[in-house]
């Protein structure tokens, strides 16, 4: 399955709804309009970064290599610098840069390695590109699956990696849409007979940088929620019902604000 392809195609992810359901006119203006961004966030290159780092590492393990902090702190050097060093459209948050940003991944990977267990599961698959299409849509969900591993038991331990500014409560853990998603797929793709743990493996951005596994699971009924919620995303969508959500945190901050969103305020006004 090549995720390449996929994503050339009409598709929702977890992204694409969760932006949806955050601020549908920024969803229109990103995935439908495909309107030139004013900036990107630094947020989007790091976290790109770190899952590179975090597959190169798994990818190593996978054949009998443990990649030791250091290495971390090397691929970590080399891909920022790819992707960031003098990149004229990162918008840097407040007190950020590309030098600090380097720093401090480097600080978030060794906590990283320091906290990690050693050979607690086996690997399955590492960034596992998936495609469903559940009742109800006539568009499959597609997404990657950052870490597929077993315990001893044959429980299926399916690991999305982030990178966050605080830690995580446990309500955000168990709605966590993302991962309802990655167990209904799991359960499609060959996965229905097995118990099924979902983690959420995350770099906090502390002033002393933190790692924390978060382990949660999903019911029958949490699957049918979160399928009736992506039904009613998919129905706005095609009717066309787009609406700002310009009481949001992020507002101020989204990358459509200026001029799209401002704009489109304004249409009709006459004064």
């Amino acid at each position: 399955m090549d995720i390449f392809e996929l994503r050339k195609q009409p598709h929702l992810s977890a992204s694409s709804i969760n932006a949806y359901l955050e601020c549908s006119l920024q969803y229109k203006f990103s995935k439908i309009d495909r309107l030139k961004p004013e900036f990107k966030a630094d947020n989007l290159f790091y976290g790109i970064v770190i899952h590179r780092v975090l597959a190169d590492f798994h990818q190593q393990k996978l054949i009998g290599t443990i990649l030791s902090s250091d290495d971390l702190l090397s691929l970590f050097d080399q891909y920022w610098k790819e992707f960031a060093e003098n990149n004229d459209s990162i918008r840097y948050t407040k007190n950020q840069s590309f030098k600090s940003i380097l720093r401090n991944g480097k600080a978030l990977l060794k906590a990283y390695h320091e906290s990690l267990p050693k050979d607690q599961y086996n690997i399955v698959a590492i960034e596992e590109p998936f495609a469903i299409t559940p009742e109800g849509l006539d568009i499959p969900i597609i997404g990657i699956m950052d870490l597929v591993e077993e315990d001893g038991d044959g429980t299926i331990i399916i690991t999305e990696n982030k990178t966050s500014g605080k830690a995580y409560s446990d309500n955000q853990i168990d709605k966590n849409l993302q991962l309802t998603i990655y167990q209904i797929a799991a359960r499609s793709n060959g996965y229905g007979d097995r118990d099924i743990l979902l983690r959420i493996d995350c770099l906090i951005k502390t002033k002393t940088p933190k790692f924390q596994s978060y382990y949660t699971y999903r019911s029958e009924l949490d699957e049918h929620r979160a399928i009736r919620r992506i039904q009613k995303v998919w129905n706005g969508i095609k009717k066309g019902v787009f609406i700002p959500n310009d009481n949001s945190w992020k507002c101020p901050y989204c990358e459509f604000k200026n001029p799209y969103c401002d704009d489109w305020f304004k249409q009709g006004f006459g004064g």
